[in-house]
């Protein structure tokens, strides 16, 4: 192995520079020559890599986003597109990829193993959704800033008595949502996996209410049937039914743009670097992710396959200490 190239795909997560750089230098470490592919696979195809040395990742762990950028390339999709991508690694003499991203990045990973190039991928994504780590870069950073939102929202929300949906990332997956409810005290979540009828939302927020409680938080993901603007239309018809005035707040991409907390720059750390290690030993067609504290390799075909449930002891602990 002499030259490998990394790159960062789909939704940016804090903690990817720290992966980066992390890949940038225990690759130069092996003697490799490590080269930087600008936004994602559409740079990939357009052949847009750049040689990365040890100072040009110095000054990055610490920054939220991608300083390798990232954008979306339906023409990946198609076998011509994955070829010309192949085409520019050969071109180059690049001999290994490693794909820092969620499950579309990963797919596109696993497209190019089955292709034959020595591909590895380490698991990035603020959903938490990546089947083959139980936790993955970005998700700490993400539910500490949108608590620190509800921490805040509840204090107003007391002062004058309200309700506030406060809508929160995830579009197939609602484990920011219960991790963000069950953290930050909140009477009722609502995830993308289970079906919430808005009315049982309604008599939960008018029995907060009726038990004197100062306010009532809902937590909603926003791949949710009803989200939060969605349950504030239905509540609009019923408001007196409440007992609260109601207010939404939707974090969106604030909760992406972050820097990266202590334990993300560390995962990264570790996951990056064990995507050389992996590579240094000959290994490929996996993806590195963080299973029961440890670093581990889950071959990319489990990765795409397979979905990461969500715990569902975790949503009862949330309706049971909402009371």
């Amino acid at each position: 192995m002499r030259r490998v190239a990394v790159l960062t795909s789909g939704g940016d997560a804090p903690g990817m520079n720290a992966a980066i750089r992390a890949v940038v230098r225990t690759g130069i470490d092996q003697g490799w020559e490590v080269l930087g592919t600008q936004r994602g696979y559409a740079g990939l195809i357009a052949g847009e890599m750049v040689p990365l040395h040890l100072r040009d990742v110095g000054g990055i762990i610490q920054l939220g986003g991608t300083v390798l950028g990232s954008a979306r390339c339906p023409e990946f999709r198609t076998v011509a597109g994955r070829q010309k991508a192949l085409g520019e690694l050969q071109r180059r003499n690049i001999e290994a990829l490693i794909v820092i991203g969620g499950n579309g990045s990963q797919t596109g990973a696993y497209a190019l193993s089955e292709m034959g190039f020595p591909v590895v991928g380490v698991a990035s994504t603020i959903d938490n959704d990546l089947y083959g780590s139980d936790i993955t870069i970005g998700v700490d950073t993400a539910l500490n800033v949108a608590l620190e939102a509800i921490d805040r929202l509840k204090v107003t929300a007391s002062s004058h008595h309200r309700a506030f949906l406060v809508e929160v990332m995830g579009r197939e997956c609602g484990y920011l949502a219960l991790m963000s409810a069950l953290a930050g005290g909140a009477e009722a979540v609502i995830i993308p996996e289970i079906e919430t009828d808005p009315e049982a939302v309604a008599a939960e927020l008018r029995a907060s209410y009726e038990r004197g409680k100062p306010h009532a938080l809902v937590v909603v993901a926003e791949g949710a049937r009803y989200n939060a603007e969605g349950l504030a239309g239905y509540f609009e018809q019923h408001r007196e039914r409440l007992g609260f005035e109601l207010r939404v707040t939707i974090l969106g991409h604030v909760q992406r743009g972050g820097a990266p907390g202590a334990f993300d720059r560390l995962l990264a750390t570790r996951l990056g670097a064990g995507a050389v290690d992996r590579l240094a030993t000959g290994e490929h067609g996996v993806l590195i992710g963080l299973l029961k504290g440890e670093v581990s390799a889950t071959p990319l075909d489990e990765v795409v396959a397979k979905r990461k449930p969500l715990d569902r002891e975790l949503l009862d602990l949330a309706q049971v200490l909402a009371k």
